[in-house]
């Protein structure tokens, strides 16, 4: 399985972070080139590669860690997303009617037709994301959810290699809703930082 994050700002570095503490190798993209991002993406750790965007397409798993706004430009990117897997790591207060009343997650998925996605690793500000998950007694927990059961699994299995407690929420406009922002209202489970102890 092979990795990307595009977008690089405070939530793409902070994932970064979780993987390179992890030694699982990952490809970075952002609007900038990639010899402009190389310098900062060495220093996270040998794991992290600056990519160009169509480079970081190339993986199974891209985590959208852009400003909401920008997601369609990256889907733009590819004709066909299929065999994708797509994680939202996005968040907006966008109105209902501008996201055609759909969860957000679910109005991205329009743009990347053909992709599996999943919303995780949203809920939680930049620096607690960045910061070691695993605790005494237990892991720091990031909420999946999606309308593709399959989809879930392995993404469940990539927060837990990463140090993470992954906590199921179901479809996204069920439990889902609870990570959402919606018409200038977050979901009830954003910026939550809870800990699962170990079984």
């Amino acid at each position: 399985m092979s990795y990307a994050i595009v977008g690089f700002g405070k939530i793409g570095q902070a994932l970064a972070r979780a993987f390179a503490r992890n030694n699982i190798k990952v490809a970075v993209a952002s609007r900038r080139p990639a010899e402009a991002l190389a310098p900062q993406a060495g220093a996270i750790g040998p794991a992290v590669v600056a990519a160009s965007l169509r480079e970081s397409l190339e993986a199974d798993t891209i985590i959208l860690a852009v400003r909401f706004e920008d997601h369609r430009e990256v889907a733009k990117a590819l004709p066909s997303w299929k065999g994708k897997t797509i994680i939202d790591a996005m968040n907006t207060l966008a109105p209902p009617e501008e996201l055609d009343g759909l969860p957000s997650s679910a109005f991205v998925a329009k743009a990347f037709a053909g992709a599996k996605l999943v919303k995780a690793f949203n809920h939680l500000i930049a620096a607690t994301l960045a910061a070691d998950p695993i605790v005494e007694g237990g892991h720091r927990v990031v909420f999946l959810s999606g309308d593709d059961e399959e989809a879930i699994a392995p993404v469940a299995a990539l927060a837990k290699q990463l140090g993470f407690a992954p906590v199921k929420l179901g479809k996204l406009n069920e439990g889902g809703a609870l990570v959402h922002g919606r018409g200038g209202v977050w979901g009830q489970l954003i910026f939550q930082d809870l800990f699962k102890k170990e079984q």
